[in-house]
């Protein structure tokens, strides 16, 4: 690879949530909405694409933006969200991007020759007499579309379920004509919301949002974001339609539910909504999801982990790290930006992330950047008060003998530590300062593959941009 690959996968000042990937030829190609740095709601820039090649998950490359939110005949003047879209490629060729606007209830398509060129609005998914899918008596309003197309079957995904709400069934899935827009087979519900749910085996992990289909040998896999939020689920059949049995979680954005260093239920990063899928790149299968950023829900980030399809279909739940797309440790040497850290957390436990006020009234630390949105500015941990954490996953340590820490703010020290309840190694002295400054210390980290812990005591809030081991 030519340089080690980190989440998130994308460069610190991009927020894309909601991720699509989809191999195309020799590259892979990621989908989602777009968040704003320092955004006030959800998904408020245009669609824009980046790629990897299928062989460098480090390499990923800005394709531009691919479908500006005025696109639409229905938005002309901007007012409305590009919400979570997916793309899939035609039976004639072509590439057919599926989407809905914050304040719709229906899908709209646009096509383009191309994986990540400009797309053009094709129209709206409609009944075979003109009538949008949404628009008919009885119909449940449309939401996150997911599509997979096999031969000449193309099958729609779609659904949002609040808990509590009786109105919505469940997800649905509607079949197309190879047209991709006409309504072949009206839709059909493929699981439970929550106030039907009851005796189903989904019980606690009802559908919420997030439809998104893959199929691995003979077996559809139906990944959704369950009501708990945070947390992306997915149920299993030998059918695309009907048939589909829960089968657990794949992954959580603050790794609720991972046992094998923590109690399970002991939430490491401020959660909040979840959205991705699975896809094979090269034999290796993977999880694309997104995670929470600025201390609020407006500005997340894409992440991936390697996963395993066992042989009986289940998939076994993974950790947020900071060295998914590496397939591998991190080299325990050198700098690393904070903004690469998988836990964060503080004395006040919290599964969510903080509100959308002021980060200074927060008692919660947070990944930020400075600068405007858009900006290329690196990424940094701000808002460390005395016994906040932030962690980092999975380093292969050689004789490492110092750490060292770049900091600004705060007074006090940090603690190293190689397990999130362990014994600190040892602590770094540092000073107040308005610049960034480093500071050092002799600190030994045992051989082997290791977590890092960084846990800020002191006074006034720390900020973390980098540490580098040595």
């Amino acid at each position: 690879m030519n340089k080690q690959g980190v989440n998130p996968y994308l460069p610190s000042w991009e927020y894309i949530p909601d991720g699509e990937p989809h191999v195309f030829g020799d590259r892979v190609y990621v989908y989602g909405s777009h968040d704003r740095f320092n955004g006030h709601a959800y998904c408020l820039n245009d669609y824009v694409c980046w790629s990897a090649p299928i062989d460098d998950l480090t390499d990923w490359r800005y394709e531009g933006v691919i479908y500006k939110k005025t696109d639409d005949p229905y938005n002309r003047d901007g007012d409305m969200c590009l919400y979570a879209p997916d793309v899939t490629l035609g039976p004639d060729g072509r590439y057919y991007l599926y989407y809905v606007l914050d304040k719709q209830h229906f899908v709209s398509v646009a096509v383009c020759d191309t994986p990540a060129g400009r797309y053009e609005y094709y129209g709206d998914v409609h009944y075979p007499d003109g009538t949008v899918l949404g628009n008919k008596a009885g119909d449940e309003p449309q939401f996150d579309p997911g599509v997979l197309v096999e031969g000449n079957d193309v099958y729609l995904y779609t659904g949002f379920c609040f808990q509590h709400d009786k109105s919505r069934s469940g997800p649905m899935a509607t079949v197309l004509e190879p047209d991709m827009i006409t309504i072949k087979e009206g839709p059909v519900f493929i699981a439970p919301s929550a106030p039907y749910s009851q005796g189903s085996g989904f019980e606690g992990h009802e559908f919420f949002e997030a439809s998104s289909m893959r199929k691995a040998g003979d077996t559809y896999y139906f990944i959704y974001s369950s009501i708990l939020f945070h947390e992306l689920c997915y149920a299993t059949s030998r059918y695309p339609t009907h048939g589909f049995e829960f089968r657990g979680t794949i992954v959580s954005n603050n790794d609720t539910g991972i046992a094998s260093y923590k109690p399970a239920e002991q939430p490491m990063f401020y959660g909040g909504n979840n959205h991705g899928s699975i896809v094979e790149i090269k034999g290796q299968w993977y999880v694309f999801y997104h995670r929470h950023t600025n201390g609020t829900n407006f500005s997340r980030q894409a992440c991936l982990e390697p996963i395993k399809l066992l042989a009986d279909g289940t998939i076994p739940q993974v950790e947020m790290t900071s060295c998914g797309p590496n397939g591998a440790p991190l080299a325990g040497k050198g700098e690393y930006p904070a903004y690469v850290a998988c836990q964060l957390y503080c004395k006040d436990a919290a599964a969510y992330t903080a509100g959308p006020g002021d980060w200074m009234d927060s008692r919660f630390p947070k990944i930020t950047q400075d600068g405007k949105d858009g900006d290329e500015e690196i990424g940094y941990i701000a808002n460390m008060r005395d016994g906040a954490v932030a962690g980092f996953k999975y380093f292969d340590c050689k004789g490492v003998s110092s750490l060292t820490v770049k900091v600004r703010g705060g007074q006090g020290s940090f603690e190293v530590m190689t397990a999130w309840d362990g014994e600190p190694l040892g602590s770094i002295a540092i000073k107040s300062s308005n610049e960034w400054k480093s500071y050092s210390a002799l600190i030994s980290i045992p051989d082997g593959v290791q977590a890092l812990y960084f846990k800020y005591v002191g006074t006034g809030r720390a900020s973390l941009a980098s540490f580098t081991l040595e």
